[in-house]
């Protein structure tokens, strides 16, 4: 079964009575080179796979020559009766129906991969939902090695930014406090079916064992972070005063302390500072006193 042949997976599609769902970003790749491209990136032979939304089952197949094991999880109860016959000729894939934004991950992991050496997760993410699913997974701590994700291209840039970059937002703080993330390939939106407006990319997020910097309270930090990228066209002074309602002669002086023109704008600051106005802040404001 070739799934990369237009006529192919119309055919099937057809035959199955399946139309696409614009709500849940349905676009499924029809060119033959990206998901064993993908799959190559991101898995063993020793490697358990979480994929994330396998839609017609491309990826998943690619997915499971390479891995040990393969649990994909689909949103779309629509597509049993098409993934039943896709991937019915391997016997180390198990498909199961959920939101992936409720379900019980490390549990998951913890009883279906004991076998293997790690645990990655690999997905064609739907643009609407890229940053909620990667940041649920970064945030749940999951006992896993990397996160390889194909997002549209602009939110990939934004990912992966350098923080203090023009590109970087709080989801770019957030991403490189939990891990290294590099662009690995570009995918073209002729490579989908139904073709989207914007092109793809592939990036991968390889998780740190620590973060790079030591924060004094990481909720704070974060309460912190978005903040700051809040109005990005005010002054870090005006903004994060107006969203955490810090005294802004508090807040100058805090910025003085770790050397901080009061002009400075939130985009401009690389983690380590970040860290800093973190922790000056939670010492002076948020850190619960002594009774």
């Amino acid at each position: 079964m070739n799934l990369s042949d237009i006529n192919e997976l119309k055919k099937l599609l057809d035959t199955s009575g399946f139309s696409f769902k614009k709500s849940l970003g349905q676009n499924f790749i029809i060119d033959g080179s990206v998901c064993p491209k993908m799959a190559e990136l991101s898995c063993d032979e020793n490697t358990g796979v979480i994929e994330i939304g396998p839609g017609v089952g491309v990826l998943t197949r690619e997915l499971a020559k390479r891995a040990k094991r393969v649990v994909a999880i689909e949103i779309d109860e629509r597509l049993k009766p098409i993934l039943s016959k896709t991937l019915e000729d391997f016997n180390n894939i198990e498909v199961v129906f959920g939101d992936v934004m409720k379900l019980d991950l490390k549990k998951m992991i913890a009883e279906k991969f004991t076998d293997c050496k790690k645990v990655c997760v690999c997905a064609n993410l739907p643009y609407y939902i890229t940053s909620p699913i990667i940041m649920m997974l970064l945030e749940s701590k999951l006992n896993i090695d990397s996160i390889t994700a194909m997002v549209q291209a602009e939110a990939a840039e934004r990912l992966c930014a350098k923080v203090g970059s023009r590109q970087a937002g709080a989801v770019t703080v957030a991403v490189d406090y939990y891990s290294s993330a590099n662009i690995l390939f570009d995918v073209k939106r002729e490579c989908f079916l139904p073709s989207p407006k914007v092109d793809s990319a592939v990036i991968k997020l390889e998780i740190r064992q620590n973060p790079p910097i030591n924060v004094n309270d990481e909720k704070t930090f974060f309460k912190v972070v978005k903040a700051c990228f809040a109005q990005r066209r005010k002054t870090l002074l005006n903004t994060v005063s107006n969203t955490l309602s810090i005294d802004k002669d508090v807040l100058r002086k805090i910025l003085e302390e770790i050397d901080l023109e009061p002009t400075v704008r939130g985009e401009q600051l690389n983690i380590t500072q970040l860290a800093l106005l973190s922790d000056k802040i939670y010492t002076s404001t948020f850190k619960p006193q002594p009774a």
